[in-house]
């Protein structure tokens, strides 16, 4: 049986990638995450699912989506990897955050990596930051 279970250090690192990669359409504030554990599925690592509209005009809610990673799969992989499966289920999400679904035609191993390496590069300019900035606490203490 498989169990859903809320996965708040999946929901930071979702919201790190939004900041990083400026993706300004994608509300990090309406991306449910979760690892399921118990999953049958077969070579999925995670997954992104969207609230379609007629749902979200019968709940009367705003849209949603919700990213799943699958505990089995994901928790073994590098922190590299994990973070190129997040970049990817980030970028089903359309333009218009408004419950669709952009496909495999639209989201290739080519645009993820684009956007990894994009990722990576801001990940290092904050760290050459911090880096500087302490560096410059150390001489001012002296």
């Amino acid at each position: 049986m498989i169990v859903y279970l809320d996965a708040p250090d999946i929901s930071e690192r979702i919201k790190e990638i939004v900041f990083r990669l400026e993706l300004d359409h994608v509300r990090a504030d309406r991306i449910a995450c979760y690892r399921s554990k118990g999953s049958s599925a077969k070579g999925t690592i995670a997954r992104c699912h969207a609230l379609p509209k007629i749902m979200q005009k019968a709940l009367q809610c705003q849209p949603l989506y919700i990213i799943e990673v699958i505990s089995e799969e994901f928790d073994k992989m590098s922190e590299d990897e994990q973070t190129r499966t997040l970049v990817h289920e980030l970028l089903h999400i359309p333009h218009a955050f408004g419950g669709g679904f952009k496909h495999h035609d639209f989201v290739n191993e080519e645009m993820v990596e684009r956007f990894y390496k994009k990722f990576m590069i801001e990940k290092e300019k904050e760290q050459k930051d911090i880096d500087f900035k302490d560096k410059l606490k150390d001489v001012f203490k002296k």
